[in-house]
């Protein structure tokens, strides 16, 4: 189909939209990585950060979208354990041993994922100075001085690619429309552009919501290697779980700011 055809068609719209809204969902475990790793980094460097990552995520993505063909080869098995998993009340099998390149992906995405987010929230439970001595550092910033502006850009590149490939997946299921894929993931990146300093800002200001993020990523983590194993939990459940504690942290957040306000 023609680009004007496709402006002109009401399907091709609403399949934009919708995928849209698929790529700004997914995009969120993402775009909270990208906002706690930049935090770490001194101030002036926070913003440049944020913008680098979301851009090599776009370049990445698109890049991903030109090799149409060899991304959807990903799914094919590339090897087979032969174990079997045990048998649900359908027949099915609840975890698949035959792995192809997404899997091992996602796997690699999901451990990187596990050991980052652990390393942070250790780091934020007992942060210490070269004397050992405890500091009063806001959860998961403390490190900020000390870290490197290459290192977090390595490490946003690499789960960049994690996420790339997740996305560009769900978009080939979408559509067939090599256009419409573009201009979904051109406006996913550009509304996480937008988005990235108020968040980033948010949850610097907010201490407790590091601690919260965190946790969302060890769980984003247990899920992406639960999908690399063939054990899909749907993504609704995810981001419903994701809701509601934050939904139940901002009402922390509005006692306290009352608290605050009546005791001053």
């Amino acid at each position: 189909m023609d680009l004007l055809a496709l402006l002109t068609d009401p399907a091709a719209w609403l399949a934009l939209l919708t995928l849209i809204a698929l790529e700004v969902v997914l995009g969120v475990d993402n775009l909270i990585f990208i906002a706690i790793l930049s935090n770490k980094l001194p101030a002036e460097q926070q913003s440049r950060a944020r913008r680098i990552g979301l851009s090599l995520a776009l370049v990445m993505r698109i890049g991903l979208l030109m090799l149409i063909g060899w991304i959807v080869t990903l799914q094919t098995p590339l090897f087979d354990l032969g174990i079997s998993g045990a048998p649900n009340e359908y027949g099915e099998t609840t975890f698949e041993t035959a792995f192809s390149g997404r899997d091992l992906i996602l796997l690699a995405g999901g451990l990187f994922l596990l050991w980052k987010a652990t390393k942070e929230i250790h780091h934020s439970m007992e942060p210490t100075d070269n004397s050992g001595d405890l500091l009063d550092k806001t959860p998961g910033v403390g490190d900020a001085v000390k870290a490197s502006f290459t290192a977090v850009i390595a490490q946003i590149i690499a789960i960049d690619l994690v996420f790339s490939v997740d996305s560009i997946l769900t978009a080939v299921g979408m559509t067939d429309e090599i256009p419409i894929m573009v201009a979904a993931v051109v406006i996913t990146v550009c509304v996480m552009m937008v988005a990235a300093d108020p968040l980033a800002r948010f949850i610097e200001k907010n201490p407790t919501l590091v601690m919260l993020a965190l946790a969302f990523l060890v769980m984003i983590g247990l899920v992406l290697i639960a999908d690399g194993f063939g054990f899909h939990v749907p993504k609704g459940y995810i981001y419903a779980a994701m809701g509601f504690s934050v939904g139940v942290e901002m009402l922390n957040m509005v006692q306290r700011n009352r608290r605050l306000r009546k005791a001053a």
